[in-house]
């Protein structure tokens, strides 16, 4: 309540008490006492109430600065532990960014390393491979170093692919690529003029395989090495038996050609 409205009353007290005293004797008796301080306790009533009403006021006042101070100091408290609860989800955040990095990481070192143990399986596991008519198992490395030995031969390196192919039998005694490796080492060695070693190695291959596909070819090719070696009587008997063995093959086209320059 405001000062005006507590001054007003105590000035109309004033003036009563002021008027009572002023008013000539043959006035008063209009006023009864009683009737004067009837006036005078409800004024001063009055006044009570007004004092009363003032200082609930000041004391409103005072709570509701009090509950301000209060209310400021709670919602400093919430904006710090709302920028606590920022700066924390922050951080979780950037852990669950590295946390997803570090998984697509192993992901991909998983996925190298499953790479790796196909490649390194496909290095040992056994192939399927077709040489000559002939179907069979062979590992990587025996293929390799098959193809490796006639590679070098195809290249005219003879004396090399002899080597080469003299290691693969020693290597790999039970080859599927025996039959061929055979084969090739004895034309190596007719190349390098070793010409009772491919005798050697044709003979093998005639008695082991005598329906391969080379038989033929190395039945010739023992007739042209004894022919080398001035085996002329041997040459025309190995002739005579290609074609009778391998009537078909153009192997025996080309026996019969020599048998005839022999006559």
């Amino acid at each position: 309540m405001s000062t005006q409205a507590l001054v007003s009353p105590l000035r109309a007290l004033c003036a009563l008490a002021f008027f009572c005293v002023c008013v000539p004797a043959s006035h008063a008796a209009l006023f009864e006492d009683s009737e004067a301080r009837r006036a005078i306790i409800e004024l001063r009533q009055r006044i009570d109430t007004l004092q009363q009403s003032n200082q609930r006021a000041g004391d409103d006042l005072r709570r509701s600065g009090d509950d301000s101070t209060q209310l400021r100091r709670s919602l400093l408290e919430l904006q710090t532990q709302i920028d606590a609860q920022r700066a924390e989800t922050a951080k979780l955040q950037g852990q669950n960014e590295q946390l997803i990095r570090d998984v697509a990481d192993l992901q991909r070192r998983q996925k190298d390393i499953s790479q790796g143990v196909d490649e390194r399986l496909r290095q040992i596991e056994p192939l399927k491979v077709t040489v000559d008519g002939q179907e069979f198992q062979a590992d990587p490395a025996e293929k390799r170093d098959f193809e490796a030995a006639l590679a070098m031969f195809r290249a005219g390196k003879f004396a090399e692919a002899k080597t080469a192919f003299t290691g693969f039998i020693k290597q790999y005694p039970r080859s599927g690529y025996l039959t061929s490796t055979q084969f090739w080492l004895g034309n190596a060695q007719y190349a390098t003029r070793d010409y009772k070693e491919a005798i050697r190695n044709f003979n093998a291959l005639l008695s082991a395989s005598p329906s391969h596909a080379r038989a033929p070819e190395a039945a010739l090719s023992i007739a042209n090495c004894q022919l080398e070696l001035k085996e002329t009587k041997g040459a025309r008997k190995t002739l005579e038996d290609l074609v009778r063995a391998y009537p078909q093959s153009e192997a025996a086209l080309a026996a019969k050609e020599r048998l005839s320059h022999l006559k």
